[in-house]
């Protein structure tokens, strides 16, 4: 693998921390109609961090350790803003996935574009539409 894995790798690393983080306040602040669907999405991003550390160490790297805290894109005082965090945390990782996609060859391009696949799903679900080219919408 090359360099370019090992930092597009770093990166998703990096947004699935985040992401875990952020599902931490979506939890709290969303519906109880929506809870379950939050609690399933940080435990996909919490095994997707996990198995990112390990791709991390196999190409090389030291992964990099969470954060103690992120700062979020906006105020979150409520449900609605709770799912619209969800969303936007599920861009973010589609965006960094688009990222390992392209820098990536084999079975972790596979990984990578499964995990981007999943990602944009979750994001149509949170958001309730979606984007012709997902983990590219902030490229537009």
């Amino acid at each position: 693998m090359t360099t370019r894995a090992l930092t597009a790798a770093q990166a998703a690393l990096a947004a699935e921390h985040a992401a875990v983080y952020g599902y931490g306040v979506v939890g709290g602040r969303v519906g109880d109609n929506r809870r379950a669907e939050a609690t399933a999405a940080y435990a996909a991003h919490r095994a997707r961090r996990d198995a990112l550390a390990r791709t991390v160490r196999d190409l090389g790297g030291r992964p990099e350790a969470a954060a103690a805290a992120y700062a979020l894109p906006f105020t979150v005082p409520d449900a609605s803003a709770a799912v619209r965090l969800a969303a936007e945390l599920e861009d973010r990782v589609a965006g960094v996935y688009s990222d390992l996609v392209r820098a990536a060859e084999g079975p972790l391009r596979r990984e990578a574009a499964g995990a981007l696949r999943e990602a944009a799903v979750r994001a149509v679900r949170w958001r309730g539409g979606g984007v012709a080219f997902p983990g590219l919408a902030e490229r537009a």
